[in-house]
């Protein structure tokens, strides 16, 4: 058997409690994002602002699994399409230059927690490769979003919505890549396999 089992628990199957416990997660997930958007540190030279719901998202992806991250994030999108303003900046609906990164949130949360239920959360390394996986994902969705908001092309969309982020993303990828492991070690491993 490889190093990495092809649907191996994650973190938040130690939960008892079956479909109330995952429409609580997701409900939960989805709140949390929301919350991480409220930590924004605005640029005054690009239109997507710094915040903490990269992050958020690839924690909650990597916790959850790929079903319930993914209803997370969709919960989280819709919701805020349908007009709650809960997006960074306290945003709504579609129109705005990070929406594509927003998007690109369902899409990462697919990805990671699908590597998550592989396994790729339970050691450092394979979670610092689990949270860039995210990222680029994220990117490749929110960048072409920029292009088409901001009518820029692909250098000027690098600058803007990529390259100032990098060394913030650098430390949420470090953040996460140690928690993760660290709550694995604390009981979750033992628990989950009960």
């Amino acid at each position: 058997m490889s190093a990495i089992s092809l649907s191996r628990p994650v973190l938040v199957d130690a939960i008892p409690g079956g479909w109330v416990r995952d429409a609580l997660l997701v409900s939960g997930g989805t709140l949390f994002v929301a919350a991480s958007a409220l930590v924004v540190v605005p640029l005054g030279f690009t239109p997507v602002p710094l915040s903490l719901q990269t992050f958020a998202v690839l924690v909650v992806a990597a916790s959850f699994g790929p079903v319930r991250a993914g209803a997370s994030m969709a919960l989280y999108l819709l919701v805020g399409m349908a007009g709650v303003p809960w997006f960074t900046d306290q945003q709504a609906g579609w129109q705005f230059a990070s929406f594509g990164y927003i998007v690109g949130f369902v899409a990462a949360a697919l990805l990671v927690g699908a590597l998550a239920r592989r396994g790729a959360d339970r050691t450092v390394g394979r979670s610092i490769g689990l949270m860039v996986a995210g990222n680029l994902v994220i990117y490749a969705v929110g960048v072409p979003g920029l292009m088409l908001f901001a009518g820029v092309g692909l250098p000027t969309a690098l600058s803007l919505g990529v390259l100032p982020f990098l060394l913030g993303d650098a430390i949420k990828i470090a953040l996460a890549a140690g928690l993760l492991p660290a709550a694995w070690r604390r009981g979750g491993d033992e628990r989950a396999s009960r």
